[in-house]
């Protein structure tokens, strides 16, 4: 009797166990993984990317997200282009180069800044207000021509001489060449970064936007894809944007909150964040995140300026159709 008890008890265990196995099954997720590299180490700029992590957006839609910082300004567009990552944080006037000039086969699938945010700073006591100030002035500037086609823009569109600028390529020394006054203004800090890092440190200063003299408005960043992949991964990387956006509205809902996690989530040996700064440029970066519509979509009227413009000042030998530089994931 003792053996049949025995039996039954054990049958009930086993089977409860088989149950248990089936069920683990059923509940249990597989994850496609997505690689992205940025365009720098994380600042507001990503924010909506790292909010959406802490929160589990995208293990929620399925995804397995890996965040990977540059080791130099191009690899986005390398990496991409070689199909090493999936998704890299570029910029639209050299995606539109790289594919019209050099057929490089990628193409954007989303804007995180739908506005421009790059200025012409100066220090307030120089008095420079506008293009035109700048004559017989020295402006610190890194890109090379492209900046200096900005430059030219500018100046004819405010009615001042280009000639009677000088020019100084700064590389990434904009803030330095700045204080220590070796140039009276630069052209390339963000008024999302570099202009309250200088009012933090306590300078007083001026700035105007190349996109009111001469310079068509565009998107600071776009999200690049390869185009191969765009129609292999469509509905991965459409699932990684709903995520993405999701992170925006909570970083709309709560700044505050947004600001922590992007700390908690800073490179802080290589590129320490500000905490001020950052609650300042997560203000700024919201209304830009949706300037033309709904977070990370992009604006075809914008783009098409854009590629006018890279035509009119001879970057790119011809016109494309735009389909051939981007396609909107999510509306």
């Amino acid at each position: 009797m003792k053996f049949k008890n025995l039996l039954i008890i054990l049958l009930v265990v086993i089977f409860a166990a088989c149950g248990k196995k089936v069920e683990d099954k059923k509940v249990e997720k597989k994850y496609e993984t997505v690689d992205l590299v940025l365009d720098w180490y994380p600042t507001s700029s990503s924010t909506p990317i790292y909010v959406a992590l802490e929160k589990g957006y995208y293990e929620e839609e399925g995804i397995k997200l890996n965040i990977h910082m540059p080791s130099g300004t191009s690899d986005p567009l390398a990496l991409v282009a070689a199909k090493k990552v999936d998704l890299g944080y570029y910029y639209i006037h050299r995606t539109i180069m790289s594919i019209v000039n050099d057929g490089i086969p990628v193409k954007a699938i989303a804007s995180t800044l739908q506005g421009s945010v790059s200025t012409v700073m100066s220090l307030k006591e120089t008095n420079i207000t506008r293009p035109k100030d700048l004559e017989g002035k020295t402006l610190g500037y890194c890109g090379g021509p492209l900046s200096e086609k900005m430059i030219d823009a500018m100046m004819r569109a405010d009615g001042g001489d280009p000639s009677k600028v000088k020019l100084v390529d700064v590389g990434f020394e904009l803030l330095s060449s700045l204080i220590t006054k070796k140039v009276d203004a630069t052209l390339g800090g963000l008024v999302t970064h570099e202009v309250p890092l200088m009012e933090e440190k306590g300078y007083q200063v001026n700035y105007f936007f190349p996109k009111d003299f001469g310079v068509p408005e565009y998107p600071e960043t776009l999200i690049i894809a390869n185009k191969d992949l765009i129609s292999e991964r469509e509905e991965v990387y459409t699932k990684f944007l709903k995520a993405t956006r999701r992170g925006f509205e909570d970083v709309k809902a709560n700044p505050e909150e947004a600001v922590q996690i992007l700390l908690a989530n800073q490179a802080k040996d290589q590129f320490p964040l500000n905490e001020n700064v950052e609650r300042v440029a997560t203000k700024r970066y919201i209304p830009i995140m949706e300037k033309f519509g709904p977070f990370l979509t992009i604006d075809e009227d914008v783009f098409q300026e854009n590629i006018d413009w890279l035509y009119e000042k001879g970057f790119i030998s011809k016109k494309e159709n735009l389909e051939n530089f981007y396609k909107n994931l999510i509306n």
